[in-house]
């Protein structure tokens, strides 16, 4: 008499022991992957010091109106500016279906219209633009020409954004917080 495959016990006990070696061989692959991407994935983190600069905190009370002060956060300078009423005023009232990047004045700042906050590095080639500077008075990047207004927006030359507004809020009337 012939015995079939699936009758013969040492066979149903050769392919018990087969798929456990098949789903173990698969189980430590699995974890040897794993293990290697791991510590690959991981180095893109954020360093130690990198996330205790995620936020600090400015006092802004010795700053008079028409100043502007450039602080250092997450390795970048930050433009802080305590505008005047006709830099206010000129920053409102500019077309801004004329601008490259149309962004308006309120859209670029908090409730309090005399402070805006930038990131001081201009959105051409990441030169850090001078203050005060330029043919609006905001802010000229001499390294390729292009002149932001006082609100931060590009108003000429070749960069083709404004001036990036950090996350950041009042924590009282004189301390913001960045980030």
């Amino acid at each position: 008499k012939k015995m079939s495959k699936k009758s013969n016990p040492i066979n149903e006990k050769d392919d018990s022991k087969r798929d456990f070696l098949v789903v173990s061989t698969y189980a430590l692959a699995g974890v040897g992957a794993a293990s290697f991407v791991w510590p690959l994935i991981d180095q893109m983190n954020p360093a130690a010091d990198t996330l205790a600069l995620a936020s600090t905190e400015i006092d802004l009370s010795s700053l008079e109106e028409g100043q502007s002060i450039t602080v250092k956060w997450r390795g970048k300078p930050v433009f802080i500016r305590n505008r005047t009423e006709a830099e206010i005023s000129s920053a409102m009232e500019c077309d801004v279906g004329s601008l490259r990047d149309v962004e308006t004045d309120e859209e670029r700042r908090k409730e309090d219209p005399t402070w805006l906050v930038v990131l001081g590095i201009c959105t051409h080639l990441g030169c850090v633009p001078l203050a005060n500077a330029g043919d609006w008075g905001g802010w000229f990047c001499p390294c390729h020409g292009s002149h932001y207004d006082t609100s931060g927006r590009i108003m000429k030359g070749p960069a083709p954004a404004n001036l990036e507004v950090p996350e950041w809020s009042f924590m009282d009337s004189s301390t913001i917080k960045l980030g």
